[in-house]
């Protein structure tokens, strides 16, 4: 679907580096069909060398050339971004935006012009090729263009289609932030190992591979967890002693806490993006 398509990506960051990665050596799209930009000279001749694609400073050379525009760029600059490219934004173009934290609302509101609008919560696995990803459209956005943003985000992980727009915020707290929670797990398993008797080298590759593998039991298997928790927990053996001990020190209850303490934080930050979007609408005098 993407290959006769043009893709530009306005911000070649972290996410954005990894979406170009995944389209090329995915052979989703070639090369010489994406555009991208940045502020930073120094990154644009990087991403250049590496992937042989189109580098440009100019966000409205990006604009004009796709088909695809993805905004990848911070919060904090979505606005500013956006006022500097409104006018080459139409119906002709698939708009996405996987700026953390700012709603649809928001980017229609500020625009206010009809667009094929869609909202992507990618995660930091993306860089691996790992990534899960959310996907929610605006009200213009049509089933193709659901199914091309799709295969751009499954060239870089996995991705799934939330038909409600208020459920980005559970995304967040849940697969957005997530990988810092298994980091931490991962770590304490670690140190869990150390302290009976593992040198760290040995118990920190113990516990990568060991999520590393459970997840990927999950996955192919498709078996719902507790299945397989109880392949692992033998009458009287070591895993039911360890997983009474979890439970015990409340790690189910913990973990669904910080979920929801994360989604809050979400739903916070998109109501001050708005308001942020709205005083910058207020400041420019007009809407586009």
């Amino acid at each position: 679907m993407l290959n006769s398509k043009k893709i530009g990506l306005i911000g070649s960051g972290n996410m954005g580096e990894a979406l170009i990665n995944g389209l090329i050596s995915s052979g989703s799209a070639p090369s010489e069909n994406i555009i991208c930009s940045d502020v930073r000279e120094d990154r644009l001749e990087f991403i250049r060398d590496t992937y042989g694609v189109v580098t440009t400073t100019d966000n409205l050379e990006v604009v004009n050339s796709a088909d695809i525009v993805v905004y990848a760029v911070k919060p904090q600059i979505m606005a500013s971004v956006l006022r500097e490219t409104a006018d080459s934004l139409d119906m002709s173009k698939l708009v996405i935006s996987i700026a953390a934290g700012v709603p649809l609302a928001a980017i229609e509101s500020f625009l206010n012009k009809d667009l094929r609008l869609i909202r992507v919560m990618p995660n930091v696995a993306a860089s691996v090729k790992e990534g899960a990803a959310a996907i929610a459209a605006g009200g213009h956005a049509r089933e193709e263009d659901i199914q091309l943003t799709m295969s751009i985000f499954n060239s870089v992980g996995r991705t799934v289609f939330l038909k409600e727009n208020y459920l980005m915020d559970a995304v967040t707290g849940l697969s957005g932030s997530g990988p810092s929670y298994i980091f931490l797990i991962v770590d304490a398993l670690a140190d869990a190992g150390v302290k009976v008797g593992l040198s760290r080298r040995d118990a920190l590759f113990l516990s990568i591979q060991t999520v590393l593998g459970a997840a990927k039991m999950l996955m192919e298997t498709k078996a719902h967890p507790g299945q397989l928790k109880d392949m692992v927990t033998s009458p009287g053996g070591t895993a039911i002693a360890g997983l009474h001990t979890l439970e015990k020190g409340g790690l189910r209850t913990t973990l669904i806490d910080a979920v929801e303490a994360a989604t809050i934080r979400s739903k916070e930050l998109g109501d001050i993006m708005i308001k942020n979007f709205a005083n910058n609408e207020k400041a420019a005098g007009t809407k586009f």
